[in-house]
């Protein structure tokens, strides 16, 4: 066996190996770049990024072009769902996480195989300190050069040196497109004494080896019948996982034993009081509430919130998972909010937001444990009832329905119900879980399906390789310039004519293309063989402006010059909404705090809409302050300010990022005097006074912790004012009152109207004591309790329970129907009195008795309702009714 060196020479903190490894790489040419959000932009195929390579997709695709070739990372990923399903694995093996840093270098046609090698070789033997025997290398079985360059180039053994086949070293995107071999270098603990393979190479489960990094080397692209031609320019695609290289190099075998989690293991046992290593069990337990905790710092401080849907169900299962495991360690309280506050010590190094998000990631986490609490409570009552409903009927299994309902709704891990059941001598029916839980997946997946045209959209990515468009929309509306690209109906085309729809790409253009929230601009463009009318400008691809509309007017041909024509009308109502956002977003951050943060926008010309994070309806004086402050503002002419920066310096310099906006590392810095700075490539007024007015028109809620503002700004916000004042115009006159007075008029007449329906109510309720009186004669006795069961027609759902309510009072105790014919339909009602419930049961009874009319329905078993559609067998169901409790 190869003695384990991952000793006190070599040991470094992760936070030390994560800046030795981004400026090893920075140091050889490549551009450091920030992670991105874990949230992947413009990627509908992924629900979260799960590796390095995720945000430069487009880049290997040739669908985008950057301002460099060589780039190097530490991206945050999530691994909880489809391809990559580490959940329920956490806790239980040794390096398994919900999320990891993938450490990556990337090469886009630059450098390929022999640098990429010689580099990772030089990071882990020099930097890092590996030794030689330490480690080995697998490769793809037919790939002689990389395997040459391994023993020839880097000196490596063949000892050292292993061939896999195709499902160990061979990377594609999908099965068509960009794919290649790759080279994994392994760390090697020694041979393990339990190990029963003949071989015991890397692909081996044994223990014996670990992944470190994998190189791919993107050399080929695949058609659809699998022949690989070579690519024009190969590229590196590379990763390895922080938490990974830090337990190696910190001498542990575990992940969980390294400083990526220690700290957080130590936080969960000061605050359960459960040591680790007492019992195992347990010390699952934290090991997930640390894991998950980590990864809910850093799904919130990327505006994923818990929810029932998407993403934000990911959040939630997380989240109620360990919250469950604290129920485990003996926790009652919210406790993971503490945890996670220690992780955001241990990456907001790393990652800034997070400590920027602090106060907000904390409070949320703590707030959805509350609600939680009570949730899980819930749960364990409706698994006891359904145990013992399940033990009445004979039945050995819970059915799978059942079980899925505690897993989706209640976040009860499927090895939890099955433990609890173990208690009972009650097994999980596997078959039923497994079928609602695919069901549950299949909607999932629905619900990211991409709806882009994908031959529109390679079509885009061929013109983007060889033009781009300048937009000269900052300091004009007017531009000439050629037209180099033309699209007919999606179709590549070199002249349009009169009825044409067409998308026009040019070399400059003043039309602004939709992004960052602002719509796309609309106008003229005009040569002198036609005119074309602009109704909307994308962005497509990064740099390709493709202005969409229709030939009003002869033709348009490739390479003839136009003029771009703005409609400057449209333009000033959109820049006065989209200036009009950053001052609503500056004033909601002074009145609610820093946590209220942009979700989402929509700017337009006829108004604008603002998403943000808070978790509860704004009142009506936080909207009036909210207003006072933009409209100050306004009042203040503050003058419109921009500077290029580079992305760090213009946080630095306070500016507010959004959330899910990708930036390059220049970035445009919009200012209005000291009220609003924001990293922003929109076009805005020239000072805050053309705005004129900002009027907030409805604030509502859109999603667990996030609301939504729409307003009105200029003449639109003033047209609004005074349509709402001769709407309270026309209601004074039609009250006849001056429009002061409107106010204390509307209040007299509701309170008559109040006055009037309490009296009809009480005279409702004099009817029906007196109809309850003559049901009375009707009931039966039945051992001891009467049983009565009636018809009483015209009378709603909430007459008809007040009228069982009474006569179960005055008969005592009882079981009482009535059934009415309302409009065709059948109403039910059972009411039976509590001392009489374990005779019979209102749900069951109900059931029975709705189902001779056509209907359905349940409750409780001293109360139930339902609804029926056949009114001719009430009488049948009455005498059913009277049959079930024995009358007969």
């Amino acid at each position: 066996m190869l003695a384990f060196l991952g000793a006190s020479a070599m040991a470094k903190t992760a936070n030390e190996i994560r800046e030795e490894f981004l400026r090893f790489f920075e140091e050889r040419g490549h551009r450091r770049v920030k992670s991105s959000s874990v949230v992947p932009d413009a990627d509908p195929t992924l629900m979260f990024a799960n590796a390095g390579m995720v945000p430069f997709k487009r880049v290997f695709l040739g669908e985008e072009v950057r301002d460099y070739t060589r780039a190097t990372t530490s991206q945050k990923c999530i691994r909880v769902s489809g391809k990559h399903n580490d959940l329920e694995n956490v806790g239980r093996t040794p390096r398994h996480h919900t999320f990891f840093e993938m450490l990556g270098n990337f090469s886009f046609g630059d450098y390929f195989k022999a640098d990429a090698i010689e580099y990772a070789w030089e990071l882990l033997t020099g930097k890092m300190g590996f030794s030689q025997e330490e480690l080995a290398v697998s490769v793809f079985r037919d790939d002689d050069e990389a395997y040459d360059l391994w023993r020839d180039a880097i000196g490596l053994p063949e000892s050292r040196l292993y061939r896999l086949d195709e499902k160990e070293n061979f990377w594609a995107m999908g099965d068509t497109g960009p794919c290649g071999p790759c080279s994994e270098i392994h760390f090697d603990f020694g041979v393990e004494p339990g190990c029963t393979s003949p071989i015991c190479d890397p692909s081996c489960e044994c223990g014996r080896w670990i992944e470190l990094w994998n190189l791919v080397f993107m050399q080929f692209n695949r058609d659809e019948s699998g022949e690989m031609t070579p690519l024009p320019r190969p590229s590196i695609d590379t990763g390895g996982g922080l938490e990974r290289w830090a337990a190696v190099l910190q001498g542990h075998r575990s992940t969980w034993e390294s400083d990526s989690f220690t700290p957080l293991i130590s936080r969960a046992s000061d605050i359960s009081g459960v040591a680790l290593g007492d019992d195992p069990e347990k010390d699952v337990s934290l090991r997930v509430v640390s894991d998950h905790a980590r990864t809910l710092a850093i799904l919130i401080g990327d505006g994923v919130l818990p929810a029932n849907a998407g993403r934000g169900y990911v959040a939630r299962r997380i989240l109620r998972r360990g919250a469950r495991h604290g129920v485990l360690l003996g926790l009652d309280e919210p406790f993971l909010y503490r945890i996670a506050d220690k992780a955001i010590d241990e990456l907001g190094g790393a990652y800034p937001d997070l400590e920027e998000r602090r106060a907000y990631i904390l409070e949320r986490i703590q707030r959805d444990e509350e609600r939680f609490a009570t949730t899980l409570s819930k749960g364990l009552a409706l698994l006891e009832d359904e145990i013992r409903e399940a033990k009445e009927k004979g039945q050995s299994s819970l059915d799978g329905q059942t079980v899925f309902k505690l897993y989706d709704t209640f976040g009860f891990p499927l090895d939890l119900t099955a433990d609890i059941l173990v208690g009972h001598d009650m097994a999980v029916d596997q078959a039923g879980f497994d079928g609602a839980m695919q069901a549950q997946r299949d909607r999932a997946r629905a619900a990211w399906v991409g709806s882009g045209d994908e031959a529109v959209a390679e079509v885009y990515g061929r013109i983007a390789a060889n033009v781009t468009s300048q937009f000269r929309g900052y300091e004009a509306s007017t531009w000439t310039s050629r037209l180099v690209a033309l699209l007919v109906e999606g179709k590549p085309a070199d002249v349009a004519r009169k009825g044409d729809e067409v998308e026009l790409i040019f070399e400059e253009t003043p039309f602004y293309a939709e992004s960052g929230g602002q719509l796309g601009d609309r106008g003229v463009i005009s040569s002198e063989a036609g005119r074309v009318d602009v109704r909307d400008t994308q962005k497509p691809v990064d740099g390709l402006f493709v202005h969409k509309g229709v030939v009003v007017e002869g033709e348009i041909r490739v390479d003839s010059e136009a003029s771009l024509q703005v409609d400057t009308l449209l333009r000033e109502a959109t820049v006065r909404n989209h200036t009009g956002t950053h001052l609503l977003h500056a004033a909601l951050r002074k009145v609610l705090g820093p946590q209220a943060m942009q979700k989402g926008s929509l700017v337009g010309p006829d108004r604008l809409r603002f998403d943000f994070t808070h978790d509860s309806p704004l009142t009506d004086d936080e909207i009036e302050r909210i207003e006072d402050f933009a409209n100050r503002w306004i009042e203040e002419n503050s003058v419109g300010t921009t500077r290029l920066m580079s992305y760090d310096d213009a946080v630095a310099a306070g500016a507010i990022a959004i959330f899910d906006e990708k930036y390059g590392d220049e970035v445009r810095v919009v200012s209005f005097g000291e009220r609003s700075t924001e990293l922003c490539g929109g076009t805005h007024v020239e000072a805050t006074g053309d705005i004129g007015l900002l009027k907030v028109i409805s604030e509502s809620g859109i999603a667990a912790g996030v609301r939504r503002i729409e307003a009105l700004t200029g003449l639109g916000a003033l047209e609004h004012i005074r349509e709402q004042e001769q709407l309270a115009r026309e209601a004074a006159d039609l009250l006849k009152v001056p429009l002061g007075d409107l106010p204390s008029r509307v209040e007299k007449l509701l309170a008559e109207r109040r006055q009037l329906e309490r009296e009809l109510e009480q005279a409702r309720t004099a009817q029906r004591g007196d109809a309850a009186g003559d049901l009375l004669s009707q009931a039966r006795d039945v051992d001891g309790a009467k049983v009565l069961g009636a018809r009483v027609d015209d009378v709603d759902a909430k007459s008809m329970r007040a009228m069982v309510d009474d006569l179960r009072n005055r008969l005592g105790t009882s079981a009482v129907l009535l059934m009415s014919e309302t409009g065709g339909k059948v109403l039910l009602a059972v009411g039976v009195t509590k001392d009489a419930t374990d005779r019979w049961k209102a749900g069951d009874l109900i059931r029975e008795v709705a189902g001779v009319v056509g209907g359905g329905g349940g409750g409780r078993p001293d109360f139930a309702q339902a609804g029926g559609k056949d009114a001719s067998k009430i009488d049948a169901a009455i005498d059913k009714f009277l049959s079930l409790c024995g009358t007969s």
